[in-house]
């Protein structure tokens, strides 16, 4: 069984994630969306378990897929999960320099696994996450961006924050 594990923020879940999510569940018998802890990273982060809940909604209708929060480095959690392959998005040339380097760290340490790479639809691949959030903020429509549910969350969170 080919395994897979799609790590990330998703501060939040967009478009363009699911896009791949649905993509790549044609080509792996399971999927884990690894939804990282950011707290560390990322003080404008959303709650784990909020990014959690709504990555689960978005991406409920694909029976191969699942979602899960994790704290440890990339490849450990792969490991945990049975995970022989990582999949990642590229949007931009400037994404794929910084994930080749990832590529580079986690063959050093742990050469059995693979990263595999996806590319967005092109309508898709000028969304990212912190532009979301950056419209978000000021009020704006991101409906053309996210599922219903996130945009839902977002403004509930918005609101919270302020």
């Amino acid at each position: 069984m080919k395994t897979a594990v799609y790590p990330g923020t998703f501060n939040p879940i967009t478009n363009g994630h699911t896009d791949l999510v649905e993509r790549a569940s044609r080509l792996f018998d399971h999927i884990i969306v690894g939804v990282v802890d950011s707290n560390r990273q990322k003080s404008s982060a959303m709650p784990t378990q909020l990014r959690v809940e709504l990555a689960q909604e978005v991406l409920k209708h694909l029976p191969n897929v699942e979602v899960k929060p994790f704290e440890s480095l990339l490849i450990q959690f792969a490991q945990e999960v049975g995970a022989k392959i990582i999949l990642r998005g590229l949007r931009t040339v400037a994404d794929f320099e910084y994930e080749f380097q990832l590529v580079g760290m986690n063959r050093v340490l742990e050469p059995s696994i693979e990263t595999v790479f996806l590319a967005p639809a092109e309508h898709l691949s000028y969304i990212s996450s912190t532009l979301v959030r950056e419209i978000s903020s000021y009020g704006g429509d991101i409906s053309k961006f996210v599922h219903p549910v996130v945009v839902e969350a977002m403004k509930s969170y918005v609101k919270t924050q302020r």
